[in-house]
């Protein structure tokens, strides 16, 4: 199956770098690319991608804004940011406006095309050298009011939701858990729903932001 992708990015350095990467991946197709936030939502909405490269710093619209409307409008594409910035009030917007992943453009280039794959499948994506600062310096403020959300959950959702914490894939769910990757591809999909949030990511950045886990917990719960 081939994976469809965008690429908006300000840089056209940067966007032909990312290109002749991915172009070189037999089961990824380029379907366009765009120079500003703005052209990339007309461009997302019109060519439908599984997957847009969405850098931050950009003229006219910038990532974050442009991420939320590719998504308010309905788009099913999973919202990848690859940039330079690594500021952590940044990650979390990114995150809250529906990015599934995070990935800084200095990170070996071999692994952007492992970070599509992983993304186009529904698994999250957040660079290890952000992953904990985030949790202890962003998210460490618990809202209880946001609490309600996951009374909803089963026992097993639960365990399911302070597993995706820590980053694991279905695949490592299913391993750890005893599972196949179809039930807990169910699973996953049944959480979201209930949480009212678009992906894995989210659902994570939600259950830190209510206290449901709390940063520095030991066990299933630690990042």
């Amino acid at each position: 199956m081939t994976t469809r992708i965008v690429l908006v990015d300000d840089h056209v350095l940067v966007r032909s770098g990312m290109r002749a990467l991915l172009d070189a991946q037999p089961d990824f197709e380029v379907t366009g690319e765009a120079s500003d936030g703005a052209e990339g939502v007309e461009l997302a909405l019109n060519t439908h991608p599984d997957v847009v490269l969405m850098d931050l710093a950009m003229p006219v619209l910038d990532g974050i804004e442009a991420t939320k409307r590719i998504l308010a409008a309905g788009s099913k594409a999973r919202i990848l940011v690859v940039t330079s910035h690594d500021d952590d009030s940044l990650v979390v917007r990114a995150l809250r406006a529906g990015a599934t992943g995070f990935f800084l453009k200095d990170a070996a280039a071999d692994r952007l095309a492992e970070a599509v794959r992983a993304v186009a499948k529904g698994d999250t994506l957040l660079a290890p050298t952000i992953a904990k600062r985030l949790v202890d310096s962003q998210l460490t403020g618990a809202r209880p009011a946001l609490r309600h959300r996951f009374n909803t959950l089963t026992e097993r959702e639960r365990d399911i939701c302070r597993r995706l914490a820590r980053g694991l894939s279905n695949a490592a769910l299913a391993t750890e858990l005893g599972l196949s990757e179809a039930t807990i591809k169910t699973h996953v999909t049944r959480l979201l729903s209930k949480l009212d949030v678009r992906s894995r990511v989210q659902a994570v950045v939600l259950a830190y932001e209510s206290g449901f886990i709390r940063p520095g917990h030991t066990g299933d719960m630690e990042l």
